[in-house]
């Protein structure tokens, strides 16, 4: 067996990196099976009310596509930006025809792998973060390859912006794509 691509190492690190920040929030992690895969759904994420500030709903479902990437993103003082491969993925991420909202999650990792990781006794640390965004009401796209994302540099994906997005949800409040 040979060891994993770097591009391999790049999604799993993404894999460990949600797992992590919904375990934090106290939400659950399912990765997705090879149907929803193509879909566009890496993994779904179930959080369970009360919300701060919550609505009617009591338990939340958000699916997740998920992103891992070396590359320096263009930034602005609102956003940075990704070029998401494959048209198709994009459609499927700006349906407004889903009931369970769609968010994707790109992490930002540093061009040397071996800033990657770190593990000591004490810590064990995953380099650089990752922003999410919905992409519900982006616009088409005439690119045959893809299009280029605008994440906004205040969607840090952390605990915190994972409970507000729960509680957004619990209230009917469906994000839409912010560059749109």
């Amino acid at each position: 067996m040979r060891p994993l691509s770097k591009p391999n190492i790049e999604a799993e690190l993404s894999y460990a990196y949600l797992h992590a920040v919904a375990a934090h929030a106290g939400m659950t992690c399912h990765l997705s099976n090879s149907h929803q895969d193509d879909n566009g759904i890496d993994a779904v994420l179930t959080a369970w009310g009360p919300f701060e500030n919550g609505g009617e709903y009591s338990e939340i479902d958000i699916k997740v596509q998920l992103k891992a990437t070396i590359h320096t993103p263009a930034e602005s003082d609102r956003y940075l930006s990704y070029f998401l491969k494959g048209v198709e993925r994009y459609n499927d991420l700006r349906a407004e025809t889903t009931a369970i909202p769609r968010i994707l999650v790109v992490l930002f990792l540093p061009s040397n792998l071996e800033e990657w990781l770190e593990h000591t006794t004490q810590q064990l640390a995953l380099r650089r973060c990752a922003y999410w965004e919905s992409l519900r009401g982006a616009p088409k796209t005439s690119n045959a390859t893809g299009t280029t994302i605008r994440l906004p540099t205040d969607q840090f994906f952390n605990a915190r912006a994972l409970k507000g997005l729960a509680a957004r949800l619990s209230r009917r409040d469906i994000p839409r794509y912010s560059a749109a």
